[in-house]
């Protein structure tokens, strides 16, 4: 008889300011490992860091992929309180992909209540866009330290240096301005995990991809739990992407970052009672406050300023006009000239696009009946919006059924075939990826 799928954590050290443990998984387990230990660098010292705590960023990111195989996982410590918020966090992910997750149990020699360092200080993941700086402008009174993560969105890769310094600079510049202090976390947390097997494997099943649909919630506010400690942490915020109302399968929720914790931290999923375009009023009146020149990044294609011309700059630039700021002082170029080219670009399914833009161009749409247009061609806009179907404009813009199949083919290749296989089908699928 076989034994059952396990994976092992161990030897987690922290040296300086550096974190890195081994990952060793069963036998049939290690197509979805690359071999690489497990690593984050933070830009405090985390050696006096409980050792229960430190395991916290490797779990919260291999967890979710064993609970697709069943399988448990062991580990010499943990802290309690983790321990506790994984069952919950289980208990939704299970309930949201009953269809490829089984669970499985995390096994530890020891689980120990790590007296906390609590020192009345809160933390913030930031990158600038609409869901972070809504959270910021909301938590301001509570100078929360802005925290960016490199090893998702931008990747640990030397080809990823540039974009890595240009989302440095501009949350630096951000903070300095506000007074506050700022965390700069690099992990190789799916680059240790071999993340294109996984994807291949799972990606068919879920609306985007798995960071983004399973694993981003659990494992960005995991990643922060040694830098909360050792900064004294009460208190960690993420903010939503969705909202009150929109019931998707996604790796960021109520039901999951509000039950992550660990002894002396709670996160919290902020901003959820809000809409897009909601927030974006919220920014709206504290540039009328407090910060007139305010700019926000939410380019999908580059880190130092927006296109202006992705789908993502579009929606963000036309909800900034719906809440009554000139697009162009906030970091964009738009005009009504515009509005043909985005109407063009939907109706010949130029952009990639899920359910989840769906329900933000329904939002905008709502507040666009509510808005007198400015101008003839934002009137013909707003026309073609409201009559519009959003649903078909989604099917119009859904990944190449080749690419689908490919993907497919590399789920059930033999690990020596799909080393091969796979960097063929990733320049197939080059150009549409889709970051939300």
């Amino acid at each position: 008889m076989s034994a059952s799928p396990s994976i092992h954590v161990t030897s987690i050290d922290a040296t300086g300011t550096t974190l890195e443990c081994k990952i060793r998984p069963s036998p049939d387990l290690r197509r979805f490992f690359t071999g690489e230990p497990f690593r984050t660098s933070y830009d405090v010292p985390i050696e006096d860091v409980p050792e229960g705590v430190l395991a916290i960023p490797v779990l919260a990111h291999i967890c979710p992929l064993a609970w697709t195989q069943g399988a448990d996982v062991y580990v010499e410590e943990v802290d309690a309180t983790f321990a506790r918020a994984l069952e919950d966090v289980k208990a939704t992910l299970l309930s949201m992909y009953p269809h490829f997750l089984e669970g499985g149990q995390l096994k530890a020699c020891r689980t120990v209540e790590v007296a906390p360092e609590g020192g009345g200080e809160s933390g913030l993941l930031f990158t600038g866009g609409v869901d972070s700086t809504s959270s910021y402008v909301r938590r301001r009174e509570e100078e929360p330290t802005l925290i960016s993560v490199r090893g998702w969105t931008i990747t640990p890769d030397a080809s990823d240096d540039g974009k890595w310094a240009d989302l440095r600079s501009r949350v630096s510049g951000f903070a300095d301005e506000r007074g506050l202090e700022t965390a700069f976390l690099e992990s190789n947390m799916l680059s240790a995990l071999d993340h294109p097997m996984v994807l291949a494997h799972f990606g068919h099943l879920v609306d985007g991809g798995w960071y983004s649909s399973v694993g981003h919630g659990l494992g960005l506010l995991g990643l922060c739990a040694p830098l909360a400690h050792a900064r004294g942490m009460d208190d960690l915020y993420v903010a939503a992407t969705h909202w009150k109302g929109v019931d998707l399968e996604w790796g960021s929720r109520p039901d999951i970052d509000d039950y992550v914790r660990w002894t002396g931290t709670r996160c919290h999923h902020d901003v959820y009672d809000l809409t897009r375009q909601e927030r974006l009023d919220l920014i709206a009146d504290y540039v009328e406050t407090e910060s007139p020149d305010l700019a926000l990044q939410t380019c999908n294609a580059r880190m130092d300023g927006n296109c202006s011309r992705c789908e993502k700059c579009y929606r963000t630039a036309i909800g900034l006009r719906l809440s009554g700021l000139d697009p162009n002082d906030h970091g964009y170029q738009f005009s009504d000239e515009d509005y043909p080219e985005v109407r063009r670009s939907f109706e010949r399914g130029e952009w990639i696009l899920g359910h989840d833009e769906r329900y933000m161009w329904a939002d905008i749409r709502d507040r666009v009946r509510e808005t007198e247009p400015c101008s003839e061609l934002e009137a013909e806009f707003f026309d073609w919006l409201e009559a519009v179907d959003l649903e078909e404009l989604v099917a119009a813009g859904e990944s190449p059924i080749h690419h689908r199949l490919l993907r497919a083919g590399a789920r059930n290749a033999p690990n020596g075939v799909y080393t091969t296989f796979y960097p063929v089908w990733n320049a197939a699928k080059t150009g549409y990826r889709r970051i939300r």
